[in-house]
């Protein structure tokens, strides 16, 4: 039986080579590249699809039994079990169980080291790409592993919600390491932007500030200690491990898998009456209040990925597009919020809902501190005669972030 991939490695690993409807353009200096489009796109159309070029699950997310492939990020759980596990409801059943698009009974295992995989096809194109540079073997248990070391060090640095991880970084080396053309896909990781600061704006990547010199050390350690390549001696250099740390954290991509969710939508979609409707509606509200009860907001696999074409987006704080992840795997969707003309640029917001509601002067706080830039976006121009204070309300979310922010990256 074939395993319902979404023909995910049909995908051109460049997808620019062959994407008809957007073009890469350089803006200038200050602004870098951005994404164009070459046609007119109307509100709703996918813009395009990418498939990332390397990603990875959170590993805090991963600790806590959010089961995803390790390589697409598809999730593992039927959408009856993640209910289960994320209610608290040990004996939940779900109506309509025939739309789960999971299938365990293709679900494959590493040979040597056990993580599980979607697919053959994804266990194979794992192996293939970086997975036996970064195999453990029979020592996956084995805390005193280099890589161990590693991650352990990395949890104990950066607790949820997670915005980056260094897997995503291994799993970089890995790809160069075991890549017959390894100046092919140095050449493709150099097309990200990786400055640790801005010197035109004077601003720095807030986790690569003094503060957090010594964590920084102890990683570039470990990280040479598990991973290190002559043909990549650049990155483990305290410059070059600081622009690769910098690279990860300004141009990953969050993604978010989830079984049930793509159940739920899915029973969105059926044709029924309006009583079995209305009974269904009723069952998914109670569940949700239920999850929320006993999980929170932590609902997805999650982890992120590095996107050749999307990180051409620059940001805007009205957005014209944005992205999804509806196949439940790493298979990134473009999608337009507005009609978009030829020649148009195309801007994703790097904000979220609440974010991009707050003052030009929380917006402009949270882009400095994580993407390195201040957003002259339509929107922020037109708000420049605003005082820059921020409500008392703001100024407490300021500070709840920037206790996360500590903790993001905390002595071990």
């Amino acid at each position: 039986m074939a395993a319902p991939q979404d023909d995910m490695f049909s995908l051109c690993v460049d997808p620019t080579k062959v994407n008809s409807c957007v073009e890469v353009r350089f803006i200038d200096k200050i602004k870098g590249k951005g994404l164009f489009a070459k046609k007119a796109i109307k509100k709703g159309d996918t813009i395009f699809i990418e498939r990332p070029l390397v990603s990875a699950q959170f590993l805090w997310n991963s600790l806590y039994k959010y089961k995803a492939c390790e390589f697409c990020l598809r999730a593992l759980e039927t959408a009856e079990d993640n209910a289960r596990r994320l209610s608290g409801i040990p004996d939940l059943s779900l109506p309509h169980p025939e739309l789960c698009k999971v299938h365990p009974e293709l679900h494959q295992a590493c040979p040597q080291c056990q993580v599980m995989y979607c697919s053959n096809e994804c266990r194979q194109a794992a192996a293939d790409q970086y997975h036996r540079a970064l195999c453990l073997g029979s020592s996956q248990e084995d805390p005193n592993h280099p890589v161990s070391k590693l991650k352990d060090a990395w949890r104990s640095m950066h607790y949820p919600p997670e915005t980056s991880s260094i897997m995503l970084m291994a799993r970089m080396v890995a790809t160069v390491k075991q890549a017959q053309d390894k100046g092919h896909w140095q050449k493709l990781f150099s097309q990200f932007c990786s400055r640790a600061a801005n010197e035109e704006e004077e601003i720095a990547h807030k986790l690569l500030g003094e503060k957090f010199q010594g964590q920084l050390t102890l990683l570039r350690t470990l990280f040479t200690t598990a991973l290190y390549d002559d043909h990549l001696s650049r990155w483990f250099t305290p410059e070059g491990f600081r622009s690769l740390f910098s690279l990860v954290g300004t141009n990953g991509q969050g993604i978010g898998t989830s079984s049930l969710s793509q159940w739920v939508h899915a029973c969105d979609a059926l044709v029924l009456t309006s009583q079995q409707r209305e009974q269904l509606d009723s069952f998914i509200d109670q569940l949700y209040k239920d999850v929320e009860k006993e999980t929170g907001d932590f609902l997805n696999c999650e982890g992120s990925g590095l996107f050749l074409l999307q990180s051409a987006c620059n940001h805007s704080c009205i957005p014209n597009a944005a992205a999804s992840f509806p196949s439940n795997n790493f298979l990134l969707h473009l999608s337009a919020l507005s009609d978009i003309s030829p020649g148009e640029e195309i801007g994703i917001s790097y904000l979220d809902c609440c974010q991009r509601d707050r003052s030009r002067h929380s917006r402009h706080k949270i882009l400095r501190d994580n993407y390195l830039f201040i957003c002259s976006c339509p929107k922020c121009v037109s708000q420049m005669d605003e005082l820059d204070l921020t409500s008392d309300e703001e100024e407490e979310e300021e500070e709840e972030e920037g206790d996360d922010m500590e903790d993001e990256m905390t002595d071990v």
